[in-house]
């Protein structure tokens, strides 16, 4: 791009002060590689295409759906069963002539991650599921890449900037080492997410990206900053690297492909799962603590059987309260209780014995209405 047409399309960020040519022109040398183009990943890529940042990579091997338009802004009705990958580098290539956009319409695995990222200075996880995320976080910590992270829930999200230069930087593991179980934090389909949430994450993970190419201002390094949309609220929180993280990480390149990232994150089971035939056991014997772990809006209501109404989030505070040398936890499947579970078993120990309801109310409910 001649230095005439450089100035004409990327004026208004040449002439910030700090920022100028030089600036510009490190935009477009840089290499960054967006996984996921959903709802994280469309901001992202639309405001690093217009930025200019020189070479773009988008990796993901879903297809575009109806019910992805009211937050993935990048598509129209008539990208509807399409690649969002080849889709989006269609359309962004029409933005932003003067780079090179790369799309791969597969999935990202162990097999294909590390050869990825090597060509890329900047990793951007935009992903909603914990293997992925996991898997990314330990590539990049292998390659000493630096992870641009983003996550949305609801009304809220969050975001950081992992080094990896050294082996005392921060990675995602030192915020969560291991992964929740299964229904303890849900995805935007299971609970839904606000359409301008990810537009807001997503731009400030490009924003971020942006300044850890130029050197403009100061990143999220060690950083977590949290968003919530019902009160503007912003909090910034400080991360500290934890020793025994570390060994969480496969040791090198070779145990990364051996490392099955689904299998890890799983969700953990517990033996103590009883089914509704027991529970109704339990029921009719008496003399025990059964809890309904949901949060208090969720329905369907319980009026069959006393219990005792404690959301998830709020029991280790609570336990003390239960005075039963029984209890049993319920929820709306059996995701949630199984944590509830482990949570009251951590706590109590041998001192009383807790169950979880395997299916849940709704499927106690079921097997209630076909006897």
């Amino acid at each position: 791009m001649s230095n005439t047409n450089l100035y004409e399309r990327y004026q208004r960020q040449i002439i910030l002060p700090g920022f100028g040519e030089k600036g510009q022109r490190e935009l477009l040398q840089a290499k960054v590689i967006v996984v996921g183009a959903g709802g994280l990943g469309c901001p992202a890529l639309q405001y690093l295409t217009a930025a200019g940042v020189g070479t773009i990579g988008i990796i993901d091997d879903d297809v575009v759906s109806l019910n992805n338009l009211q937050r993935q802004v990048l598509y129209s009705v008539n990208d509807i069963g399409f690649s969002k990958a080849e889709r989006a580098a269609l359309t962004l290539s029409q933005l932003n002539t003067g780079i090179k956009i790369i799309s791969y319409n597969e999935r990202l695995t162990t097999q294909n991650a590390l050869m990825l990222f090597k060509q890329f200075d900047i990793i951007i996880d935009g992903t909603d599921n914990f293997s992925t995320r996991y898997m990314i976080n330990d590539a990049c910590v292998l390659l000493k890449k630096l992870l641009v992270y983003g996550a949305i829930s609801q009304f809220e999200g969050q975001l950081s900037v992992f080094r990896n230069e050294k082996d005392g930087d921060v990675n995602y593991r030192d915020i969560f080492p291991e992964p929740p179980m299964d229904g303890e934090i849900l995805n935007c389909a299971e609970a839904g997410v606000l359409g301008t949430i990810p537009g807001i994450i997503g731009t400030m993970m490009a924003n971020e990206t942006i300044k850890l190419i130029t050197g403009l201002g100061e990143p999220l390094i060690n950083q977590l900053l949290t968003y919530s949309a019902t009160n503007n609220l912003v909090y910034q929180f400080s991360l500290t690297a934890r020793k025994d993280t570390r060994s969480l990480i496969p040791e090198n390149e070779r145990e990364f492909l051996k490392t099955d990232y689904e299998w890890l994150c799983s969700p953990a089971i517990i033996s103590d799962e009883i089914d509704a035939e027991m529970f109704n056991s339990f029921l009719e014997a008496g003399n025990i603590d059964v809890i309904d772990v949901r949060e208090p809006n969720e329905l369907p209501g319980v009026y069959e059987f006393p219990n005792i109404k404690i959301p998830l989030g709020q029991l280790p505070g609570t336990a003390a309260e239960l005075k039963a040398g029984t209890i049993i936890t319920f929820c709306q499947t059996g995701s949630r209780s199984l944590k509830a579970a482990r949570i009251l078993n951590g706590i109590f120990g041998k001192s009383k014995k807790v169950y979880s309801l395997r299916g849940g109310i709704l499927g106690w409910k079921k097997l209630k209405q076909s006897v």
